[in-house]
């Protein structure tokens, strides 16, 4: 997948894990990258040397978007592929999460891409460019621990399809709906219950792995590329077969295997 040299791209969330990995991807086919999080990172810079350019921004305000757009802008004159990537959201008990924090995890999962998706819309239109936001698997399958960050994945990949619609054959947008993703980060670790935890849900999977901040980013390279011209309003899945049903544990366990 070529013809990314004239390109710029944009990706939310792209200081570490799989934005990170995103990043380092189209660095790697030669398109000039920008990458926005709240905070710096050390570098971003990927394996030939190509360095992306940051800008901080709290991609859940307004103002801090339409400058991050208007930066990006004012820097390369065109924005080619946005990458609405920032996401996430810690275990919390459904019956005690605050109103404050329900609304803070939808405005990061599911509000902040709708509003850099209508902010970056005119500057897409002019490139003939494409969105792709980054889903998950919490959102086509229960997500107990985690209900409303599976519940704005779900209205992310709702407005994926609506929005495919409403502007073509302009801008093309699509979605991936990402599985159980290692990356570097400690905190993830700890979520999937340290090294005994992963290797215990690794042999489980189809894959016999989980993904890689790699499989994500060649996805997006695919769904941004000439080859996926037809694609539009698609969740494309990328989680190695899927995980297995819990009653199929539940009969293993059942029957000491």
């Amino acid at each position: 997948m070529s013809g990314f040299a004239n390109k710029v791209v944009l990706v939310t969330g792209g200081s570490r894990g799989i934005g990170r990995g995103i990043v380092n991807a189209f660095l790697g086919k030669g398109a000039k990258v920008f990458a926005c999080a709240r905070n710096a990172p050390a570098a971003l810079a990927d394996a030939t040397g190509a360095r992306a350019e940051f800008i901080a921004a709290d991609v859940r305000d307004p103002e801090q978007v339409r400058r991050l757009v208007d930066a990006v802008l004012e820097g390369e004159g065109r924005l080619d592929v946005l990458v609405n990537n920032a996401g996430g959201s810690p275990a919390a008990d459904a019956a005690t999460a605050s109103p404050r924090f329900t609304e803070a995890i939808v405005r990061l999962n599911l509000l902040a891409p709708l509003l850099l998706s209508q902010t970056a819309y005119s500057a897409l239109k002019a490139s003939k460019g494409c969105i792709i936001n980054i889903a998950s698997v919490s959102g086509v399958r229960p997500s107990p621990g985690t209900v409303a960050y599976g519940a704005a994945k779900a209205g992310l990949l709702s407005a994926t399809a609506s929005l495919a619609q409403e502007w073509g054959p302009e801008v093309r947008v699509n979605a991936i709906i990402a599985g159980l993703i290692k990356t570097s980060d400690a905190t993830v670790h700890e979520h999937y219950g340290g090294e005994q935890g992963l290797a215990s849900i690794e042999g489980r999977l189809p894959a016999r792995r989980m993904g890689a901040p790699e499989d994500i980013a060649n996805a997006c390279l695919y769904l941004a590329s000439d080859a996926a011209a037809y694609v539009s309003g698609a969740s494309l899945e990328v989680f190695g077969g899927g995980e297995p049903p819990s009653f199929l544990t539940f009969v293993e366990d059942a029957l000491g295997g």
